[in-house]
């Protein structure tokens, strides 16, 4: 694949926080990016963007369209504070709001994939009863979606219910559908010890774009780090990976993950992940 024909994105929350969106957009440009992937997390201003009134979501598609950077996905992380699989049904109703209007704000704007993060809770203790009521949830969130033509992904976790394509595709056989895919988290499904590669081969029709991050190793006495981990200082075989992308022919979207909006200045530091990101993928043949 030629360089220029890499879609690559980054990750809002890489982006300077207080930033507005004409600056988010011109520094993704310019840092070579061709996309941002929107964060829709668990703080309460984030969250307000799902109810963006009809002006506010005009404006930012102008905003979109005038910068030439495309904000084509969506990461709808707030579900960790408001799960599908919540104990609360009152959670739960709020959950399945959230998860309408997400589909609804992804329509007005653009948005073709939203990333679903892969818990049925987070702050609360998993139990068969919570894993049905997620599924249950989702059940209902890809009827919206499939009316919509909006792609919901699920990414693979740093929790064990969904770490994996695997575990993704046993959920699948319970939600089968055209609109249903997952989104591989290449630091997530190196730092559980999967085989990368094998795991990539597997899920290779239902993947809808792939999370680029470094992360360390589960360990018998180690939890893992699954993110904030330098580029090169995990244990994530880059160029290995890339070039099992290369023998798949995956032609999709990267996204670098990064958590650097709230620092001085963070422009430097995405721009040399982008560049170490690139130089990987041309050692794993992935670009010329």
């Amino acid at each position: 694949m030629k360089l220029a024909d890499l879609k690559l994105g980054i990750y809002e929350r890489a982006l300077p926080i207080s930033a507005a969106w004409p600056q988010k957009l011109e520094m993704a440009e310019r840092l070579g990016f061709q996309f941002i992937e929107l964060s829709i997390d668990e703080s309460d201003e984030r969250l307000g963007r799902l109810e963006w009134s009809a002006r506010e979501r005009c404006n930012f598609r102008r905003q979109m369209e005038d910068s030439g950077i495309a904000v084509s996905s969506m990461c709808l992380s707030g579900h960790r504070r408001f799960p599908l699989g919540s104990h609360d049904g009152a959670v739960r109703e709020r959950a399945r709001v959230m998860m309408k209007q997400a589909i609804e704000l992804a329509v007005d704007t653009g948005i073709r994939t939203i990333l679903l993060a892969g818990y049925d809770v987070y702050y609360e203790e998993s139990t068969e009863q919570t894993r049905e009521w997620f599924v249950e949830g989702l059940r209902e969130a890809l009827r919206l979606a499939a009316r919509e033509n909006v792609m919901l992904a699920v990414e693979t976790m740093d929790t064990r219910l969904l770490s994996s394509i695997t575990r993704f595709l046993n959920l699948k056989r319970c939600l089968e559908g055209l609109w249903f895919g997952v989104y591989p988290d290449l630091g997530n499904l190196s730092a559980w010890g999967y085989d990368v590669e094998q795991e990539l081969e597997l899920g290779r029709e239902y993947i809808a774009a792939i999370h680029v991050k470094d992360a360390l190793r589960v360990t018998d006495n180690f939890p893992g780090k699954f993110r904030d981990v330098p580029f090169g200082e995990g244990c994530v075989d880059f160029p290995r990976i890339f070039n099992a992308l290369y023998r798949l022919d995956y032609t999709g979207p990267f996204l670098i993950e990064m958590w650097c909006g709230n620092e001085v200045n963070p422009e430097q530091k995405i721009a040399a992940a982008r560049d170490w990101v690139i130089e990987r993928m041309r050692e794993g043949g992935y670009v010329d």
